[in-house]
């Protein structure tokens, strides 16, 4: 878990640091332009937003069934496929996928937007592939096996985003 989260840190703190300098040697027009930045940061925050209610509303779902017993907060020991899982393997990784262009967006950089934060976007994808995947398919065996065979990484339709994003969506 702490290299999970260093690793958003480098992304983050990183992606930041890097499109700041590719900013101002290629962007700068761009970025002294406000109105660019109060239309980029508005989206940022609906976007934010968007990020934050995906990852309670999943965070919730996870905790009310995926923990039985003395259970870290941050760990599950019980396969989950109800509430919005029935719909989506990855509902959180959905909602985190949109983190790095909505930091991007408030931060007002166009390279960062353009470039850094597809970046981080595939990554994550890598990761989500070849890291989570096998990682819950050693945790929870066929269970786990039998379910990805019938759900999606990810589930776009209006139901589901609309479970993802609902305010109790328990």
């Amino acid at each position: 878990m702490i290299f999970r989260i260093t690793i958003w840190l480098i992304m983050i703190f990183g992606g930041g640091i890097l499109s700041y300098y590719l900013d101002t040697i290629y962007f700068l027009s761009i970025i002294k332009n406000i109105f660019f930045h109060i239309i980029s940061f508005a989206i940022g925050l609906v976007l934010l937003f968007f990020v934050l209610r995906v990852s309670k509303n999943t965070g919730r779902t996870l905790a009310k069934y995926g923990r039985e017993g003395d259970v870290s907060r941050m760990d599950t020991n019980k396969f989950v496929n109800k509430g919005i899982y029935k719909y989506m393997r990855h509902p959180m990784h959905l909602g985190l996928l949109f983190f790095p262009l909505s930091i991007a967006l408030l931060l007002g950089s166009l390279s960062f937007i353009l470039i850094i934060s597809p970046a981080e976007i595939i990554f994550m994808l890598l990761m989500i592939k070849f890291v989570e995947e096998p990682e819950v398919k050693r945790k929870f065996g066929s269970d786990y096996i039998n379910y990805a065979k019938q759900t999606p990484w990810f589930c776009l339709k209006y139901k589901c985003l609309k479970q993802l994003l609902s305010k109790y969506s328990l």
